[in-house]
């Protein structure tokens, strides 16, 4: 089920807020666990079970390594945590990628297994793993109830597409959270930006990567246009679901952590990826790049854990070459720039933007080929390589046909609307205007949307892909 979607908005929601505001407190968490497993049902009933059983094994792991954290016994139970949780991910999600892998080296024909990727895995496999290991750390208590935990793991608000949100950040919050009309109105707000910044700026921009796709008038011109949107679009298409979970954890009590900061006006590329994803970011940093070592190591250790870190990162994000070499490059990048870039890239001003932009271009277009030979063929193209012609007609047109939603896009991605919002919210005039508009303008906001759902316009989810 999407967010982005008529059942959800005017169904689901609606029966699940209802549910939870009138149970008592010591019930919230069941109607939540209740309502995320329909939430998960609703497109792939039989995963239910291969969540549930994860759950399972990790409130007795959990259990166990405490108990023995202080012996050996400890790291076994960690150990089989960790086998177990990575397991099930690496056969449900990269079980074909090596089988394919194995027949090309070997030139076998061992049959693909063709398993359909549960959604979610990626994300409540990593949330789980945050929970055992922080228990063996001895950061958090073990979770004695188990819906308490279960909760924790099938939050529908996040279970798909993140943020990230590890047990220790919400354990609190899981036992005793404040509801007040501030936080669910707040919560309101930015749950329907986040709608806005999906249905009407990410939907519209993929529509635009399809139809360069489905062109036969590519020209090096529109292969750059298709490399811009398909950048916004991921980015609006993933902030906004990452709002939304925000704006919904807030209005069931909880607070999320942050997920993007603008990432697009960053000034090296060290500084995107403290922008983009966030919630990623600091779990590779936390529980595998400082476990290494970080770079309070040799230089060689130093480049193999940056290397190792970005390797996994590319990975996770699919079972493909093109993301493993996305996740190389920024690996590569990050060294250049802290070995020989970070004085010269502090001395700019323009120029260290355009070289951050265009690499970002560039690595989104590797990310979203099918296959590598595709990432090189889209790469070559925007370069002029072979007969492509620098200019076509569709390009024109369809330059002129999305430039609103191209501008508002490039403006949206950038903190000015915030400030300049912020700007008219410090004159009291200001502020008095605003609480009378905001209202309006988020119900206007979302009748135009609902419109757009009804219509049934272009409605996919790119991170269903992960």
């Amino acid at each position: 089920m999407l967010f982005s979607s008529i059942p959800f908005l005017y169904y689901f929601l609606p029966c699940v807020l209802l549910l939870y505001f009138l149970a008592p407190k010591k019930l919230k968490n069941a109607v939540l666990l209740l309502s995320s497993l329909v939430f998960y049902a609703w497109g792939e009933p039989i995963y239910v079970l291969l969540m549930i059983s994860s759950v399972v094994s990790g409130y007795i792991l959990g259990l166990l390594i405490e108990k023995f954290r202080a012996k050996p016994l400890g790291s076994v139970f960690l150990i089989a945590s960790v086998v177990i949780s990575l397991g099930l991910l690496g056969y449900f999600k990269y079980a074909d990628f090596f089988i394919a892998n194995f027949n090309a080296v070997f030139g076998l024909s061992v049959p693909l297994l063709r398993i359909a990727l549960p959604i979610g895995i990626s994300f409540y496999t990593f949330q789980l793993l945050s929970y055992t290991i922080d228990v063996y750390r001895g950061t958090v208590a073990a979770q004695r109830n188990f819906i308490t935990l279960a909760a924790y793991i099938a939050l529908f608000p996040q279970l798909i597409a993140g943020p990230i949100v590890r047990y220790a950040d919400v354990a609190a919050q899981l036992t005793s959270r404040t509801h007040s009309f501030d936080k669910i109105a707040l919560g309101i707000r930015r749950f329907v930006l986040g709608l806005a910044k999906k249905i009407l700026i990410a939907n519209a921009l993929g529509e635009l990567c399809d139809i360069f796709r489905a062109s036969g008038d590519k020209s090096v011109l529109f292969y750059w246009l298709y490399a811009v949107a398909f950048t916004l679009h991921i980015y609006f298409d993933f902030s906004g679901y990452s709002d939304m979970a925000i704006g919904l954890g807030k209005i069931f009590g909880f607070d999320f952590m942050e997920n993007f900061r603008f990432p697009y006006i960053s000034a090296s590329i060290t500084e995107f990826w403290r922008r983009w994803h966030i919630s990623l970011g600091s779990w590779f940093r936390d529980y595998v790049y400082i476990p290494l070592g970080g770079n309070r190591v040799g230089k060689a250790k130093w480049l193999r854990n940056i290397f190792i870190v970005w390797l996994l990162t590319g990975f996770w994000h699919g079972a493909a070459w093109n993301f493993i070499v996305w996740g190389l490059l920024f690996a590569l990048l990050l060294v250049v720039e802290k070995l020989w870039l970070q004085r010269p890239l502090q001395k700019t001003k323009v120029l260290k933007h355009i070289y951050v932009l265009l690499f970002i271009i560039l690595s989104f277009v590797i990310f979203n080929a099918t296959d590598m030979r595709q990432a090189l063929s889209d790469l070559g193209a925007m370069f002029g390589t072979g007969s492509i012609p620098f200019y076509s007609a569709e390009w024109s047109y369809y330059l002129r046909s999305y430039a609103v939603i191209l501008g508002l896009a490039v403006l949206g991605a950038t903190p000015l609307p915030q400030k300049l919002l912020a700007a008219v919210r410090r004159r009291k005039a200001g502020e008095t205007l605003l609480n009378i508009a905001e209202p309006i303008v988020l119900a206007v906001l979302l009748l135009v949307m609902t419109a757009y759902l009804v219509d049934g316009s272009f409605n996919p989810f790119l991170y269903f892909r992960f």
